[in-house]
């Protein structure tokens, strides 16, 4: 696949098959992703792969404290405040995944079955925890994970695989811990939802829309 295409045509995906990916494939992926940049060659990143019973385990601990209602303490908390431009995309995007399912905006059990979808990573089959150490050089670090998640996300588009950047999949992480044996000096950035995408989802084929370049760039000449 061309690079650019790859670029162009990765994409969330928010319905997976239920057909296993073999591990070695996962390795493969991974194996690829170890070469992303980060700074001085820092390589700062951990991932936790969850497959099988583990991953089970994990939707259904994530799934029960999200029914329960129970408070999230994140590693990495979500900003509360986004600049409005960032806001507007984020608001857009919510409107497109309810319409593109069909759900109306009062339609509580309709919008409640999504969240559920999304806590339980999809349906994936693979889940994969992207970690940092806890210390001063959060900042590089984040910026360095981000880029191996990116590599991941790319490399599994590749092999015809799909992926979904999940900030769900890291709010419980003194749960994720009991079940995925990620040490107290990890901070658990986000999880990456991997496998076989469903194609006739339609939440897995709807237009997406990216910001024009006059409004992210700005041309010093």
């Amino acid at each position: 696949m061309e690079l650019a295409a790859a670029v162009r045509g990765r994409r969330s995906i928010r319905k997976f098959k239920s057909q296993d990916v073999p591990k070695s494939v996962i390795m493969e992926i991974l194996e690829d992703a170890r070469w992303s940049p980060s700074w001085g060659n820092t390589q700062p990143w951990t991932l936790c792969v969850l497959t099988g019973n583990t991953l089970a385990k994990f939707k259904e601990m994530n799934l029960r404290q999200t029914l329960a209602g129970a408070a999230t303490a994140s590693d990495v908390p979500m900003l509360e405040q986004w600049p409005d431009a960032m806001k507007a995309r984020y608001g857009d995007l919510g409107k497109v995944v309810l319409s593109a399912q069909g759900i109306q905006r009062d339609d509580k059990a309709g919008r409640m079955k999504y969240y559920q979808d999304m806590v339980s990573a999809f349906d994936a089959p693979c889940l994969i925890l992207a970690c940092i150490s806890r210390d001063n050089l959060v900042e590089y670090q984040m910026l360095d994970v981000g880029l191996i998640i990116q590599t991941i996300c790319l490399v599994a588009h590749d092999k015809g695989l799909g992926t979904c950047l999940l900030a769900a999949a890291a709010r419980y992480p003194a749960e994720i811990r009991k079940i995925a044996a990620i040490p107290d000096d990890q901070k658990i950035v986000v999880g990456i939802a991997l496998g076989y995408p469903d194609p006739s989802f339609p939440l897995n084929n709807f237009e997406r829309e990216r910001a024009k370049l006059d409004e992210i760039v700005h041309w010093v000449e």
